[in-house]
């Protein structure tokens, strides 16, 4: 697993035992086998976003916090320089950063998302959280699964859409490529 992996799994279980929480009880609230949670916690898994927006509601921090380690402070603008937006390496060949990691109580996630097609190819897996999402690409092509239908985005084209259905992006071709990524959740 990737540093960055790593050091988030360090951070969650920090937060989990200051708030007094077991791995357990955070596992069943996260309604998760205990097995599972322990996976990512230890950093032998990589934690999928819609988890990570569950632990940080259930720990009562921002998602900034375990991504960075750094609590958001600003709260009339959030302006991030080309590049210093923290990235996270949720799986080989799967990159984001977040584009709004300082603003404090933020109702969208903005996501700049790059794919390394060797890589992701490979390991790319569904996955499903709460809100909307909205996936607009930038770079190359992606490939959206979006239960079970396969939807191809080119520069410029973008995709809205019910994030409960089972969904993944993947590199259309063997080149990388590059979207952005908007979710909207309410608990966030």
């Amino acid at each position: 697993m990737s540093e960055k992996i790593s050091e988030i799994a360090d951070r969650i279980r920090e937060l989990r035992e200051v708030s007094g929480i077991s791995a357990g009880s955070l596992a069943e609230k996260l309604n998760i086998p205990a097995d599972l949670y322990m996976r990512y916690e230890n950093a032998e898994e990589s934690v999928p976003i819609s988890t990570l927006y569950q632990i940080a509601g259930i720990l009562r921090v921002d998602m900034t916090e375990l991504m960075t380690g750094n609590t958001p402070r600003l709260h009339s603008y959030c302006h991030v320089k080309n590049g210093e937006a923290p990235y996270i390496e949720r799986y080989k060949g799967y990159k984001f950063q977040s584009l709004a990691f300082s603003f404090m109580n933020r109702k969208i996630e903005p996501l700049l998302v790059t794919i390394d097609p060797e890589e992701n190819n490979k390991n790319m897996s569904l996955v499903t959280h709460p809100g909307q999402e909205f996936n607009f690409a930038l770079e190359g092509r992606i490939k959206v699964i979006l239960g079970g239908k396969e939807i191809i985005l080119e520069p410029g084209d973008s995709l809205y859409f019910d994030p409960s259905i089972p969904h993944g992006q993947t590199a259309a071709d063997d080149k990388p490529c590059k979207f952005l990524t908007v979710i909207f959740n309410d608990k966030l």
